[in-house]
């Protein structure tokens, strides 16, 4: 169990550190003085409070964040540039730039909500960057294969089914997924967990307002139209296929198992909640 450390600041108004390790407060630690004979003796303190998940190889390594931001940030501006410059000299290649700059976003926003809105869990694999799995690297280098072999080799298919109305039509299903899923992890806050709970923490509660409301688990609907609507935009119709069939499968089963917890958890109100509300996923009750 953590304990608590008096603190002051610089001015000398004393308060408590809380009592949490996942959160790193202020060093400067209180410090005592005596006299003995009369003649004041020097003053000591204590050593400063140090959080080690702050530190480099720590899990909320503030290096680490920083690079990941400005990683996302710099290939952001490049592929913003360069999508539109490729698109305007009728390159078809403009596909691959823009699809990356989703991914920056995608990427920083996860960082972010969670900060922002669930600042006791925020950490450096909150980014999804490296830690989302294997299957999820793969299918976004398979998507960018994808569009570099059908721009260069075979453009025709490419083309074929693709116009405005399929562009206009896959970024709104980018936007729409995006903002919902953004949007319910900054209402669940602190009961968001990019890993599904195991066991029911002290804070967890079930969350029903909002977007809630609609959608039993909008993070999973956001996600998988996201998802399909970045491979609409681009024209990928293999993979637009795939990420179709893969994620249904996937969020189908990741589903089924939470639920069973989280009935556990909240008992006859999830059950009813569940009658009550769908996934916003075909065929997924």
């Amino acid at each position: 169990m953590a304990s608590s450390i008096s603190v002051a600041n610089t001015i000398g108004t004393p308060y408590t550190s809380i009592d949490d390790p996942d959160i790193s407060r202020p060093t400067a630690v209180t410090a005592s003085s005596s006299t003995m004979n009369g003649t004041p003796t020097a003053r000591t303190t204590s050593p400063p409070y140090h959080d080690t998940s702050l530190s480099p190889s720590g899990y909320r390594s503030l290096s680490s964040i920083a690079l990941h931001a400005f990683a996302l940030g710099t290939s952001l501006g490049l592929c913003v540039l360069l999508a539109p410059y490729l698109a305007l000299h009728h390159n078809r290649l403009w596909r691959l730039p823009e699809f990356i700059a989703t991914l920056c976003i995608f990427h920083f926003l996860e960082f972010y909500t969670t900060a922002r809105w669930n600042t006791p869990n925020a950490r450096v694999s909150s980014f999804l960057l490296f830690s989302n799995g294997a299957a999820y690297n793969v299918a976004h280098a398979s998507a960018m294969v994808e569009i570099a072999v059908s721009s260069l080799l075979f453009p025709r298919w490419q083309a074929l089914g693709s116009s405005s109305l399929t562009l206009a039509v896959g970024a709104a299903m980018v936007v729409v997924g995006q903002v919902v899923r953004s949007v319910a992890m900054a209402e669940a806050g602190k009961s968001f967990n990019h890993i599904p709970q195991r066991k029911k923490r002290d804070d967890h509660v079930l969350v029903t307002s909002g977007v809630y409301a609609w959608v039993r688990h909008p993070s999973y609907f956001g996600y998988y139209y996201f998802a399909v609507g970045t491979q609409v935009v681009v024209g990928n119709k293999v993979c637009a296929l795939v990420y179709a069939g893969v994620l249904w499968v996937f969020f189908r089963n990741r589903i089924a198992d939470e639920e069973q917890y989280l009935i556990e958890f909240f008992g006859e109100e999830y059950v009813t909640f569940k009658k009550n509300v769908g996934t916003g996923l075909l065929f997924i009750k």
